[in-house]
């Protein structure tokens, strides 16, 4: 009898410390993860490089974007950015000292082929990336290069109509040649796009995004169709990818020894409320999401999801298209940063970026949100999301290969915001250090994870939010260029050097 009441006020003391329903601490580090396991963080070439129109690079598509008055939250543009092109081994050697064996960053079309096919090859451009190449191999870090992040060059906006028009497709794969060619003898991991789901449905959906094309009512454009051109883009892109997995896996592959894959933006979405109706919601926000690419490429065709509500408005691929697609991938890059409800919403086919999905988002429930927030609208920490997401695309793709290419917490920053505040990142640390712990969940499931990249090396030209958001590990005063390392530099390179530090079970 006497052990029955102590086993009774055992369970009330562990109740009443909440350690049946809140976090367990456990300790983990870098030695959970296969010694084989790429850790690194990731940039792209128009948020950091500045150089806009040096050595015969042409405009691109987002040079020009931010040049339009209003377009950029604090008015600024990516002429300087964090000027990368000149400051490279610089920020090689950040890289050094954190201790990454992997660094993840994207080549500019623009400085490779400024007119497209029909000009010439910039030797300028190519010459940079080489030096950034072996800079990297110098110092033991394998280069993770994207072919596009974002960003293309203007003129086949004006020429072609941007990916609205198939011709993108052979400029594409003109331009990934060219690549290969120059620098596959070193770079050992390729991506096609970066987050193309992204771009179609913010530049020809929502008409923030280059080429500013949407219906009236979905944004501030002149022209467009928000119902049909968002899916007129992917299709492209998606053939796009099939043609340069194609050409590669044809021309280069064998000899070089390396892998392609493409990087998809990835939220994770949960049920509103309890029911039915949201359940199969949150299932078409996925599907409406990362396998709108990568189920064409990876299954032949579209999402059924998609297929049953789109209609004639989703593109049909041809035979020709199906045999080109066979050439698939070799891994799915996850850019993971949120979790968002969805709500069941039949009346919501011409609301906001998931409207055709029928579904209607939200971070909160019952005013209540999922989540910490964070300096962006729509963004909370939700650690769990990354083993679920990582367990969907598992599940739904037999646990091809995965890279998480990217991975990160945004800061506010204006000219007032305090250098200790920026410099003391405990929110970014805990952040990184409990989505690290949920991708370690999945791995134990026996996800294939192979790498996990933060989002960012340093704090750079953030879209459309400009100067505004700070990602990086390393605060960047864009006046001096100084890079000076935050709490997070700090923890990283211990977590990275095997210490044992405290991670947070969610």
């Amino acid at each position: 009898m006497e052990t029955k009441r102590l086993l009774a006020l055992l369970v009330q003391l562990l109740i009443g410390l909440d350690m049946l329903s809140l976090s367990v601490v456990v300790c983990i580090d870098r030695s959970y993860f296969p010694s084989s396991f790429l850790f690194g963080t990731s940039t792209s070439s128009f948020q950091i490089e500045g150089a806009y129109s040096e050595d015969n690079k042409s405009l691109s598509n987002w040079d020009i974007l931010t040049h339009i008055p209003g377009r950029i939250r604090d008015g600024s543009n990516a002429e300087i950015a964090d000027d990368h092109y000149h400051r490279y081994t610089e920020d090689i050697e950040l890289m050094e000292s954190l201790g990454v064996n992997a660094y993840r960053f994207s080549i500019s079309w623009s400085r490779i082929l400024p007119r497209g096919r029909l000009g010439g090859t910039n030797s300028l451009g190519i010459a940079f990336y080489n030096r950034l190449i072996n800079a990297l191999l110098h110092k033991g870090i394998k280069p993770f290069a994207s072919l596009n992040h974002y960003d293309i060059p203007q003129e086949l906006e004006d020429r072609y109509g941007g990916w609205l028009n198939p011709q993108l497709q052979e400029e594409f794969g003109e331009f990934a040649d060219i690549c290969f060619r120059e620098f596959g003898d070193r770079v050992k991991y390729w991506m096609t796009f970066n987050e193309p789901n992204i771009v179609v449905t913010y530049g020809y959906r929502i008409g923030s995004f280059p080429p500013n094309r949407c219906s009236r009512g979905f944004g501030d454009c002149r022209s467009g169709d928000s119902s049909t051109e968002p899916y007129v883009a992917a299709h492209n892109m998606i053939l796009a990818h099939a043609t340069v997995v194609e050409s590669y896996r044809s021309k280069y592959q064998r000899k070089q020894e390396g892998a392609i894959g493409i990087a998809m933006w990835a939220t994770w979405f949960e049920p509103l409320r309890n029911i039915t109706e949201d359940y199969k919601a949150s299932q078409r926000a996925l599907a409406f999401n990362t396998p709108w690419f990568l189920d064409p490429i990876i299954r032949g065709d579209y999402p059924p999801e998609m297929r049953q509500i789109l209609g004639s408005r989703l593109p049909k691929f041809s035979g020709s298209d199906k045999r080109k697609l066979q050439s698939k991938l070799d891994f799915v890059g996850i850019n993971h940063y949120t979790s968002l409800y969805a709500k069941d919403c039949p009346e919501c086919g011409s609301v906001g970026p998931r409207g055709d999905a029928l579904v209607l988002t939200t971070g909160e429930r019952n005013g209540v949100p999922i989540g910490k927030k964070t300096a962006m609208k729509d963004f909370f920490v939700v650690p769990r999301g990354m083993e679920k997401i990582v367990m969907y695309m598992k599940q739904r793709y037999g646990n091809i290969p995965m890279f998480i290419t990217e991975n990160g917490y945004p800061q506010s920053s204006n000219h007032s915001t305090p250098l200790k505040t920026l410099l003391n990142d405990k929110e970014r640390v805990e952040y990184l250090q409990t989505y690290l712990t949920s991708l370690h969940r999945a791995m134990r499931q026996g996800a294939d994870v192979r790498g996990y990249f933060i989002w960012s090396l340093i704090d750079n030209f953030e879209w459309l939010y400009g100067y505004s958001l700070r990602f990086g590990l390393y605060r960047v005063d864009y006046e001096t260029q100084v890079r000076t390392p935050k709490c997070s530099a700090s923890w990283y390179q211990e977590f990275l050097g095997d210490s044992k530090l405290l991670i947070k079970e969610t």
